[in-house]
C-alpha cells in the first residue's frame, strides 16, 4: 500500500497516518511471533540457548516446511517443528536431561504455533484497516 500511494499519490486515497499505523501494527506481529516462540520454551523451563536455538530452528523450518506440498500450513508446520527441534538441541548442548529438553521443546514449538496465530491476527486487523481507511 505505501509503495502504490508513493507511485501513485492520486488513486490510493489513504493517508500517510494510516499507513503508519500499518507499519506499527505490522512490527507488533513481529514483536508477537517473535517473543512468544522463545518465550514457549522458556516457560516450559528451557534453557536460554535452547530459546535462542528455538528461533534459529523456526526459522530453518520455515523455510524447509515450504517445500511440503501443503500450502501455507506446511510452513508452520515446519516452524513448529524446527522449534521443537532447536529447543531440543539447544537444552541437551546446555546440559539438561531428556525429558525437561524435550519439554522445552514443546513449549517451544506451541509458542511459536501462538506467535504464528497472533501474527496472523494483527496481519488481519491491518487488512481491516486498510479497507476501512480506503473506504472512508
Amino acid at each position: 500500500t505505501a509503495a502504490l500511494k508513493w507511485w501513485q499519490p492520486g488513486y490510493v486515497q489513504v493517508s500517510w497516518t494510516v499507513l503508519g499505523v500499518a507499519t506499527g501494527l505490522a512490527v507488533l506481529g513481529e514483536l508477537l511471533e517473535f517473543a512468544l516462540g522463545a518465550a514457549g520454551a522458556r516457560h516450559a523451563g528451557g534453557s536460554k540457548r535452547g530459546a535462542a536455538l528455538a528461533i534459529v530452528g523456526s526459522l530453518v523450518g520455515g523455510i524447509l516446511g515450504t517445500a511440503l506440498p501443503i500450502p501455507i500450513v506446511g510452513t508452520v508446520i515446519g516452524a513448529c517443528l524446527g522449534a521443537f527441534m532447536g529447543s531440543l538441541i539447544g537444552d541437551l548442548w546446555a546440559g539438561r536431561p531428556l525429558f525437561l529438553s524435550f519439554e522445552a521443546g514443546w513449549g517451544a514449538a506451541v509458542g511459536r504455533f501462538w506467535g504464528t496465530v497472533s501474527k496472523l491476527a494483527v496481519g488481519g486487523i491491518i487488512v481491516v484497516v486498510l479497507a476501512l481507511a480506503a473506504l472512508f
